[in-house]
C-alpha cells in the first residue's frame, strides 16, 4: 500500500518560485489591485441562498488561505456531448472508438490561450497558482481571503450553520469576474455544503426490522460478506477483475488494518490486490473515527469492489479532506487512464458546469461511473423543495446527472444454503426521482409507459440500475469489530462500488476479447432492457417503495423501470456477456498443401478456443472436429490435415 500524490502538485514544485515571483511583481504594479477589463460576468450559484436569512457572525478572517478550483469554459460543449452520445450508442458506427485524452483536449477541451487567459487573470489579482491540469478543464488556485475578495468582488463572511453545529463561510454576493475570461464556475468559495456519504449507521429498527440475509458473515449475524455477492450476482462465473482497477470518490481516509483484515477473511486472492491513495487539495489522508464518519464510508466502498472482483490489479482512492474540492478529485480520476472503473458513493451542493464537463470527458475516454443515488428516499419534486435533488441547499448533487450510471439500493437475500440469489426486493431508503435541471437522455425516452411508472417524459429520472445497500457485513474504525461497528450497514454507498467492480468483471472479459472497455453504458442498459433478453439479464425488482413521510405516494417498485431501482440489479454472466464486446470472427488464411498435408491457419485473439471442422457435404449440415479446440495463445493458430480422394470443406468455429 502507498500513497500517491497528485501529479499536478509534483509538477507545480518546480515552477512555483517563478509563479510567487510574478504573483509579487503583480503586487508592485498593480497596489493590490484586481485586474478587470471593465465589465463584468456574475457567476451564478457561488452564493447559499439561506445567507440572505442569516446574519453574519463577521469577516473571514484575512489571514486565512483558501484553495480554489476555477473551471475553464470548454471550447465545443455541443461537440463533446454529440461524441459521447455516438461513442455510448451501440447502434452507432462510432460506437466504443473512444478518444486518448490528448485528443480530447485537442478537440474539446479549453485552449491554450484561454487556460493561459485565467492563470493571468488569477496571477495578476494576487492568487498563485496552486496546480494545473493536463486536460486544462481546472486552474487550483492559493490566496488570502482578501485577494480573492478582490478578485472576485465579493465579501467573505462567517454565519452559523442553520442545521449543524459549526459555523461556516460564505460571500455576501455572486462572485463576477472579467466579462471575457472564460471562467463558468468556482469551487471552494463556501464551506455551507460539505460532501456527504451515502452510508446510515445504525439501523433503525423501528422503519425497517432487520431481516436475515442469509450470509456467511464471519460473526454469524447473517449479513452479506465476501463471496456473497459473487455467488447472488455472477454465479459461475471465472471472471476476477484481472488486470482491472477500480477508483472511487473519497472525502476521508481509511485504515490498511481494516481493509486488510477484510480480504484476509474474505479470501479468495483478495490480499494481493494493491491499495492505493491519491491525496488531493492538501488532505493529509489521516482518516477521521466513528461508526457515522467518513472513514467508514471509504472502507465500505474499497471492501464492496473487493467483494464482487477478488482479482483486480489495484483499487484506486482518490482523497480530499472534508472540505475537499469535488472537481478535484473527479478530475484526478479522468486523468488516469488505467483506472476505467469508477464509483462514487458522496454526495454534495450542486449542480455545476465543471462537474458535467468532467463526466462528459470520463464518458469520452472509456470510463464508466456510478453513482450512489441517496439514501433519503424518493426526492421530491422541484428544484427548491426539501428533498428535491436539484436543490442547491441539499447534498443530492451529482444523483441527477444523466452522463453516469445512477445505482439505487435492493434489500437482497440468498437462499438458505447461503450459494445463490433467492429475492430482492427494494431498500426503503433508496433515493428516486425525477430531476428539475436535466432533460431526458434519449436512451431513457424509450421506456415504455413511462408516465404511468411515475416518471417523466420531459425531465431525467433517476436512478438506472440498483444493487444490494443493506443487511452488509464491514469492517472499519481501526479495528473495532463490535456489532454496532460490523453489522448491519446501509446505504447505496455499498451498491455503487459493487457495479463498479462487477464493470471491471465485463471490462476484463472484453479486454479478452480484444475489445474496447464499456465506457458509459446507460445507453446499451436500456436497449437490453428494451430487448427479449431483459429477464436473462437483470434481476427486475417488482416488490417494495422508498415512499417517505415528504412524498408518500413516491415511487411504487414494478416490472421492467421503476423508480425505486430502475432496471434492476445485474444478473450474472449473461449481462457481462451482452455488455462485453464480442471477439472478432476468426479470418482463414489460403490453406497451404504440402506432401499430402494441407495446413489451415487462421486468427485468433488471446485466451479464445477455436474448432477446427471438417465435412464431405455443405448442404447436409454434419461437421465433424478436426482434432482437439485450440486456446489461442497468442494471433494465429493453425492446424493440419491429410489429403485424401474425399473433397473436404473446412470452416473455424469461435467457442463460446
Amino acid at each position: 500500500m502507498r500513497a500517491v500524490l497528485r501529479g499536478s502538485e509534483l509538477i507545480m514544485s518546480k515552477g512555483m518560485w517563478s509563479v510567487k515571483f510574478f504573483a509579487l511583481a503583480a503586487i508592485f504594479c498593480l497596489g493590490w489591485q484586481p485586474a478587470f477589463s471593465g465589465d463584468l460576468k456574475v457567476l451564478p450559484g457561488h452564493r447559499p441562498e439561506i445567507v440572505t436569512t442569516l446574519t453574519p457572525k463577521g469577516r473571514l478572517p484575512a489571514t486565512n488561505q483558501l484553495l480554489l478550483a476555477m473551471g475553464v469554459a470548454l471550447r465545443d460543449r455541443p461537440g463533446l456531448e454529440n461524441f459521447v452520445r455516438e461513442v455510448a450508442d451501440p447502434a452507432s458506427p462510432n460506437f466504443r472508438h473512444y478518444l486518448t485524452r490528448e485528443e480530447l483536449t485537442r478537440r474539446f477541451g479549453p485552449t491554450d490561450s484561454d487556460y493561459e487567459a485565467v492563470k493571468a487573470y488569477a496571477i495578476s489579482n494576487g492568487l498563485t497558482v496552486f496546480a494545473t491540469h493536463a486536460n486544462r478543464l481546472l486552474l487550483d488556485v492559493l490566496g488570502p481571503v482578501p485577494a480573492v475578495e478582490r478578485a472576485l468582488h465579493v465579501t467573505l463572511s462567517t454565519y452559523r450553520h442553520p442545521t449543524e453545529p459549526r459555523d461556516f463561510f460564505a460571500p455576501d454576493t455572486e462572485p463576477a469576474v472579467d466579462a471575457a475570461l472564460p471562467l463558468v464556475d468556482i469551487q471552494g468559495l463556501t464551506d455551507f455544503s460539505r460532501p456527504q456519504p451515502r452510508l446510515i449507521r445504525p439501523r433503525n429498527a423501528l422503519v425497517e426490522p432487520h431481516v436475515a440475509a442469509n450470509g456467511t458473515a464471519p460473526d454469524g449475524s447473517g449479513d452479506l460478506f465476501g463471496n456473497d455477492f459473487r455467488n447472488a450476482y455472477v454465479p459461475g462465473t471465472t471472471l476476477t477483475g484481472a488486470g482491472q482497477s477500480v477508483g472511487l470518490v473519497e472525502f476521508d481516509g481509511y485504515f490498511t488494518n481494516d481493509i486488510f483484515n477484510y480480504a484476509k477473511l474474505a479470501g479468495g486472492g483478495r490480499t494481493n490486490i494493491v491499495i492505493e491513495r491519491v491525496l488531493l487539495d492538501n488532505y493529509d489522508g489521516k482518516p477521521s473515527t466513528g461508526i457515522n464518519g467518513g472513514e467508514a464510508e471509504t472502507e465500505l466502498d474499497i471492501e464492496m469492489a473487493m467483494t464482487l472482483a477478488p482479482g483486480l490489479a489495484r483499487i484506486v482512492s482518490y482523497e480530499a479532506g472534508e472540505n475537499g474540492n469535488q472537481n478535484d478529485v473527479l478530475n484526478a480520476m479522468q486523468a488516469n487512464s488505467n483506472v476505467l472503473n469508477l464509483s462514487c458513493s458522496w454526495g454534495w451542493s450542486g449542480p455545476s458546469n465543471t462537474t458535467d464537463a468532467i463526466f462528459l470527458s470520463m464518458d469520452a475516454v472509456g470510463q464508466t461511473l456510478f453513482n450512489a443515488s441517496g439514501d433519503s428516499g424518493a426526492f421530491t419534486t422541484g428544484s427548491n423543495s426539501v428533498n428535491g435533488v436539484d436543490n442547491p441547499l441539499t447534498e443530492n448533487s451529482p444523483s441527477s446527472n444523466p452522463d453516469i450510471t445512477q445505482v439505487g439500493g435492493t434489500t437482497l437475500t440468498l437462499n438458505r444454503a447461503g450459494k445463490a440469489w433467492a429475492s430482492e426486493v427494494v431498500w426503503s431508503y433508496s433515493s428516486g426521482g425525477i430531476s428539475s435541471y436535466y432533460s431526458i437522455p434519449g436512451w431513457q425516452a424509450s421506456i415504455p409507459n413511462l408516465s404511468a411508472r411515475g416518471g417523466s417524459t420531459q425531465f431525467r429520472n433517476i436512478p438506472d440500475v440498483a444493487a444490494n445497500a443493506n443487511n452488509v457485513y464491514a469492517l472499519y474504525n481501526d479495528g473495532d469489530t463490535s456489532p454496532e461497528a460490523t453489522d448491519d450497514n446501509e446505504g447505496t454507498s455499498a451498491a455503487a462500488p459493487l457495479w463498479a467492480a462487477f464493470t471491471a468483471l465485463v471490462n476484463q472479459q472484453s479486454a479478452r476479447n480484444g475489445g474496447a472497455s464499456v465506457g458509459f453504458i446507460n445507453p446499451a442498459l436500456y436497449a437490453i432492457a428494451a430487448g427479449s433478453n431483459y429477464a436473462r439479464c437483470f434481476h427486475d425488482i417488482t416488490i417494495g417503495n422508498n415512499t417517505t413521510q415528504q412524498s408518500p405516494d413516491l415511487f411504487q417498485a414494478t416490472n421492467n423501470y421503476d423508480l425505486c431501482s430502475g432496471l434492476g440489479a445485474m444478473n450474472g454472466t449473461n449481462l457481462i456477456a451482452a455488455l462485453a464486446s464480442p471477439p472478432p470472427a476468426p479470418v482463414v488464411s489460403t490453406p497451404i498443401l504440402t506432401d499430402g498435408q494441407i495446413l489451415i491457419a487462421w486468427t485468433t485473439v488471446s485466451q479464445q478456443s477455436y474448432q477446427l471442422q471438417w465435412t464431405t457435404n455443405l448442404n447436409g449440415g454434419t461437421w465433424s472436429d478436426l482434432g482437439a479446440a485450440t486456446n489461442a495463445p497468442g494471433t494465429v493458430a493453425a492446424m493440419s490435415d491429410t489429403v485424401s480422394n474425399a473433397e473436404r470443406f473446412y470452416r473455424v468455429v469461435l467457442l463460446p
